[in-house]
């Protein structure tokens, strides 16, 4: 038996079952698609009251809507737009405009700017789960199984357990990395 999986054994014994039910909540879950990322073009989302798609930058619009939609559109492959969702946030700071910047960054190949956003994203927010998760993710693919254990451990500790990004982990260190995350 090899370390992998001898490791993933083990953290299954520890972590309980493999199947873990996750609560369906927007912070711990992928985003459900909607008009945004289906029909609205770049720099747009689907405004529900005016049932048509306006500009992010429309004061009808809070950071959260804008950061639900760079979610949903980061998950839709759609990077360009996601990244003028996260542009016309007004807190540039926001941990999560952070995390997503990291999980952008990610999937267009650019590790050392993933992590040092993830790290920012951490910094401002330690108990960001979603950050570690992307995090973890991210040094599993770049050969770091040591330190994506300790994201893992992370989340567990800050309240994770059971959780969407700790599922999502413990399915990028099964799988050797290879997520649609």
């Amino acid at each position: 038996m090899t370390f992998v999986p001898a490791a993933i054994l083990i953290l299954t014994l520890l972590t309980g079952a493999a199947l873990a039910v996750y609560p369906e909540d927007e912070e711990h879950s992928p985003p459900v698609p909607t008009p945004t990322s289906s029909d609205c073009p770049d720099g747009k989302a689907w405004d529900a009251g005016l049932e048509r798609c306006i500009d992010l930058k429309a004061g009808s619009f809070t950071d959260n809507d804008r950061y639900r939609a760079a979610r949903e559109l980061a998950y839709a492959d759609r990077f360009t737009a996601a990244d003028l969702a996260l542009d016309a946030m007004v807190n540039q700071l926001d941990p999560r405009l952070l995390t997503y910047r990291g999980f952008l960054a990610r999937k267009r190949g650019d590790w050392p700017a993933a992590e040092g956003f993830y790290q920012a994203a951490l910094q401002a927010d330690p108990d960001n789960l979603l950050a570690r998760s992307y995090l973890g993710m991210g040094l599993i693919v770049n050969g770091n199984l040591t330190r994506a254990f300790l994201e893992l451990k992370e989340i567990q500790a800050r309240g994770g357990r059971g959780t969407w990004p700790e599922q999502a982990l413990l399915e990028a260190i099964r799988s050797g990395g290879s997520t649609a995350y």
